[in-house]
Formats: structure tokens, sequence, C-alpha cells
């Protein structure tokens, strides 16, 4: 049984210590296809390094609402060298790209004009996006509703599970993504799960943040996507076969991936 994990941060410092062996390790597990994804320059780059060095991974580039800078001369300067590095092979996607109003709410109007540009350059380069959305639902919605809507498609990365935005997102082609809190024992409205067509369906991990249960609270890596595969195919009634080979036919869509030859 093979799995891909369309979102997850191996560029990340929380695998300095063990990052190869992590990496050996997915793969012997059946995680057989990765993306690993950028946040700002410094990990979009390491993201493309981990990518080349690793045949099934793949990465995206993009800056991240919080590594965003202060000014719109800074974000276009940082998106120049986003689009510098989009030549490389291995990158499949801009992202993760969108809006945090969690931490920041002083500079959504800067969040904003970043994200646009994004899209605006994932469009140019024919590549979909990543979109990162925490407490930012309504402005989201806005921009994916208006005229720089996605041409290439995309993902709602770590979907929360708000029908509203889940319906913005597939209404202009955006396939839902859902992690480890879907597992979560208080985690509500999982119903909404089943709104997704099968055909948009992805799963993820955002490691190594966001364990699911059992191991919530620990450092997350991809062999954790198994349980919330798991979670979702007893909400669709479906086997956790089905809901892997679903899910990964998907990815190799979304990412324009070569089709696993074992399907």
């Amino acid at each position: 049984m093979d799995f891909f994990d369309t979102h997850s941060h191996y560029n990340d410092e929380a695998y300095d210590g063990d990052r190869e062996e992590i990496i050996e390790q997915i793969y012997k597990e059946g995680i057989t296809k990765a993306v690993v994804i950028g946040y700002n320059i410094e990990k979009s780059e390491k993201a493309i390094e981990i990518a080349k060095d690793n045949e099934f991974i793949y990465a995206a580039i993009g800056i991240h609402p919080s590594d965003i800078g202060k000014t719109k001369e800074e974000i276009l300067s940082q998106i120049e060298k986003i689009k510098e590095m989009s030549t490389n092979k291995k990158v499949v996607a801009i992202g993760e790209i969108g809006l945090d109003y969690h931490w920041e709410k002083r500079n959504t109007e800067l969040q904003k004009f970043a994200f646009r540009q994004q899209i605006n350059l994932a469009n140019k380069l024919k590549l979909p996006i990543v979109i990162h959305s925490r407490d930012a639902i309504m402005d989201t919605i806005e921009i994916l509703k208006d005229y720089e809507t996605p041409k290439y498609s995309g993902i709602l990365h770590c979907c929360v599970l708000n029908k509203h935005l889940i319906q913005a997102g597939l209404s202009v082609g955006l396939y839902i993504s859902f992690a480890g809190p879907i597992t979560f024992r208080n985690t509500k409205n999982t119903e909404l799960i089943n709104i997704v067509p099968e055909n948009k369906l992805l799963i993820e991990t955002d490691c190594p943040y966001l364990s699911p249960e059992p191991n919530r609270g620990k450092r997350n890596d991809s062999k954790n996507i198994k349980y919330t595969a798991k979670k979702i195919a007893e909400i669709r009634g479906k086997t956790i076969q089905e809901i892997a080979q679903i899910t990964y036919r998907n990815a190799e869509e979304v990412y324009k991936i070569k089709k696993n030859a074992h399907w």
C-alpha cells in the first residue's frame, strides 16, 4: 500500500539531526512520493536540495504569509527569487502561500498583496499553488473568487472543516487536503469531509507539525499519514487501501507528476 504525502517540511530544523534516516524510513514504510514545502527563500532552497537528493521527493517553493517582510518591495524581491528557483525540474508548485491572521493582524493588506502576487506568478509558470489559510477564511475566499483565481489548480492544505472555505475551494477547482487534526478527539464537523468529491481529495502530514492521534504532541513524519487515511476511510465508508489509492492518484494529478507505475 503506497501513500503520497502532499505536504511535508523535511526542510525544517526539527530534522537536522536525522533527516536522511527519516527520509529513508518513510520510503520503506510505503510513502513512495512526497512534496517538501518551502515557506521562505531559505526553506524553499532547502526543499529543492532535498528533492534533488531523493528521487521520490518533490519541492514546492513560496513565501508563507508570516515570512513576507514589511514592504511590497521586499515581497516582490523575494518573489523574483522564487521565480528564478522555479526552473528546477523538481519544483511542482508555488507554496505555501496564503493568509495567516492568527499571529499577525496588522499587515493583512500586505499579506493579501503577497498572496495575489504569488498566484499570478504560479499562473505565469503554469504551476499549481499550495494555500495556507489560518483565521482568514473570508479573505481567502474573496481572493480565490476574484480575477486572480489559480489557473492551474492547487491545494487548500490542512484544510479546516469550514463548509464555506471547502465549497469556495472546490468552486475554483482546488483540491482539498486533510491532515492530522481531523483525527483529534475534539474535532467537530468531520462530516464535511464527505462533501469533497473523490477526485479532489488529498491527505498530508504537515510534518513535523500536527501529529495525528495516537501520536499527537510528538514530532510528526510521513509514516503517520496512515492515521489520517484511516479516519477518512471510516468517515467515507471506504477501506484505507482505497483512500491511499484515491489520494495518491489525485496528488499525481494536481502536481502533474508521472503516474505511479504500480497503478
